[in-house]
């Protein structure tokens, strides 16, 4: 039986099937805006590359780390298989699985060959409309909230967005001249921020490399070099030790099934507690009774300026002393206890463990599945370190001290770096509200240029 031929709509009850409903509209827009369905404006028609056929010169898309960089990585296409697709330059990709889910890109061509991309890609083509503007509306925080909502899978990596779904989306259309110097005001604002963002983060790496330089003389005994010749000491009074030696039984804790709250008695600690090597118990804050603290979990329990450290990564290296916030603390088992012995300054173990040098050897040989690296309750007992006597300890903490509380100032630039991105994503909302003061009211409807596009699809 032959196919029914498909009934040709005008172009009125296209434009009609493309715009968004009134009560469907996610926010207000200037008049001369219109709300379109995606798929109203995606003029993108899958095009499979057939491997046997396949060019030696196609170039695969396949690293794609943040829709900021508008170059991809590119690899020569060598096992190139069916569920690949060609893209052309100016193609906005929309990553739909996770890890990347959510992630914009537009195609900036640069050979003479084609490229092909994977089917974690949905493309959007469309040749009339500002390439730009598209890939901005695309990376806001509406519509990366909105394309997150409806995912299949079962979670964690297998995730990912229903293309068909993403198609019906809304996109608010702006005239095409105001397309233009929405884009013009976002890439200024961006270009200055981008500028703020890249001296902080240079300033901060120099922090870094600072204090490490610091934290390397303190334990090679540069540091106290001067102090040690005005008080008669030589180098050899520095003692090799490992950490059982000079510490109370180290333990890791335990998970209480059933027993751990949002409010109680004792507070809990995990592994992401530990912030920039402090506790932050402000976020996520959790409780045991303090019977099952005494009894279960008495093996594993914390005192203020007793010394922590995270043994399950990644990432491993997260030390932090425990405050005074609270007399006595406990801890999963992702966790390790390290608590002094007399004649051992518990700041100066703090500090030692967080020099990089002290656990270099015992990381390079965790083990773990895949994706995770473990520190053994053994090897965090064998840790070797060079333990100066208790009055250099002293000495070397209070150098420390005072030379890291500068600083830690400068640290807090991280917070600004929060706000940076910040900034950015109020800078988007704004945009495609039309609240960035570019619009004109007099200039044509966007539901014109609407109709340009539907009439050629």
């Amino acid at each position: 039986m032959a196919k029914k031929k498909q009934i040709e709509l005008t172009i009125e009850e296209k434009l009609q099937n493309a715009l968004v409903p009134k009560e469907e509209q996610p926010y207000k827009i200037p008049n001369n805006w219109c709300w379109v369905r995606l798929e109203s404006i995606n003029k993108y028609k899958s095009e499979t590359l057939n491997p046997k056929n396949a060019m030696e010169k196609m170039f695969e898309l396949y690293s794609v780390p943040s829709f900021d960089n508008k170059y991809p990585e590119i690899l020569i296409g060598k096992d190139i298989g069916s569920n690949k697709y060609i893209v052309k330059k100016n193609d906005i990709l929309l990553c739909k699985i996770n890890p990347r889910i959510n992630r914009v890109w537009q195609v900036y061509q640069h050979t003479n060959f084609g490229q092909i991309c994977s089917s974690e890609w949905i493309v959007i083509r469309n040749e009339i409309l500002n390439k730009s503007f598209l890939r901005y509306y695309f990376t806001s925080e509406y519509f990366r909230n909105r394309l997150c909502e409806n995912v299949s899978g079962v979670g964690g990596s297998l995730t990912r967005a229903k293309p068909k779904l993403v198609q019906l989306y809304e996109v608010p259309l702006s005239p095409i001249n105001e397309q233009q110097r929405i884009v013009n005001i976002i890439e200024s604002l961006f270009a200055k921020l981008d500028r703020a963002k890249e001296l902080i983060e240079n300033t901060l790496a120099q922090f870094e490399q600072n204090k490490m330089a610091i934290l390397h003389k303190a334990f090679t005994g540069e540091l106290t070099a001067k102090w040690r010749k005005e008080n008669n000491i030589d180098l050899s009074s520095w003692k090799d030790v490992i950490m059982q030696d000079i510490c109370e039984k180290i333990v890791c804790g335990k998970t209480p099934t059933g027993y751990i709250s949002k409010t109680g008695e004792i507070p809990y600690l995990k592994v992401y507690n530990i912030v920039d090597n402090k506790i932050d118990f402000n976020k996520t804050a959790q409780f045991i009774p303090n019977k099952i603290h005494k009894e279960k979990l008495k093996s594993s329990i914390l005192k203020p300026n007793d010394i922590i450290m995270n043994i399950v990564g990644p990432p491993l290296r997260k030390i932090a002393i425990i405050p005074d916030n609270y007399p006595e603390w406990n801890m999963n088992q992702a966790i390790v206890r390290f608590r002094v012995k007399k004649d051992v300054m518990y700041k100066f173990i703090y500090y030692i463990l967080i020099y990089p040098k002290t656990l270099d050897n015992i990381i390079n040989k965790t083990k773990g599945v895949v994706g995770q690296a473990n520190i053994s309750i053994t090897q965090s007992r064998n840790i070797q370190i060079k333990l100066p006597t208790v009055e250099e300890q002293q000495e070397i903490v209070n150098i420390l001290d005072n030379l890291l509380a500068k600083y830690n100032k400068i640290k807090n630039l991280e917070q600004q770096l929060e706000k940076i991105e910040l900034l950015k994503k109020a800078i988007l909302a704004k945009a495609f509200r039309g609240e960035l003061g570019t619009n004109n009211p007099d200039e044509e409807s966007a539901e014109n240029l609407l109709k340009e596009i539907l009439a050629e699809k």
